[in-house]
């Protein structure tokens, strides 16, 4: 084999290794697609963590989106541009992969059996801490939740827990 098949071998092997690897990135659910619509953070994160879309399959953001006038017991309703427009980013990237396939029990991301697989060694008394508030505000622990990042490296302690339950954290 000449220098060139070996070089162009090599280009075309890297290059395949880099697809694959922002093909499993952008199914991992761990960040934000960049397209995020302003009206997601205007309407969706002013009043919870604006969730990866990932997170939920398709048919949880479609029940979602339907029953804004009864979001988990608040009145979140929106205009029926702004509906459509979240509606068809979220169903673009909704969770395709073997993590989030079952749609959890009332469509919420916290009742999932990943989710509750990641944080069962949480007390529940951690969720109650006022820093902390319900298992939904994963910016207490998770210092990139805005950004989609919630990787265990990045993990901070949330104000009020114990030193017992920090050590817990450490296991």
């Amino acid at each position: 084999m000449t220098h060139h098949c070996v070089t162009r071998s090599l280009w075309l092997a890297a290059g395949l290794g880099l697809a694959a690897l922002s093909a499993a990135h952008a199914d991992s659910g761990r960040m934000m697609p960049r397209d995020m619509p302003a009206s997601y953070t205007q309407e969706c994160a002013a009043c919870h963590t604006a969730y990866p879309p990932a997170m939920l399959p398709a048919r949880s953001w479609q029940r979602i989106m339907t029953g804004l006038d009864q979001h988990y017991g608040t009145d979140a309703s929106l205009d029926a541009a702004t509906v459509n427009q979240l509606n068809t980013w979220l169903q673009a990237h909704a969770g395709t992969y073997k993590r989030v396939a079952e749609e959890p029990p009332q469509d919420r991301i916290t009742r999932s059996a990943w989710f509750e697989r990641k944080h069962r060694q949480i007390e529940p008394a951690t969720w109650k801490l006022p820093s902390v508030k319900s298992a939904a505000n994963c910016a207490a622990c998770h210092a990139g939740a805005d950004r989609g990042d919630y990787d265990d490296d990045n993990l901070q302690f949330p104000a009020g827990l114990s030193a017992r339950q920090r050590r817990a954290w450490n296991d």
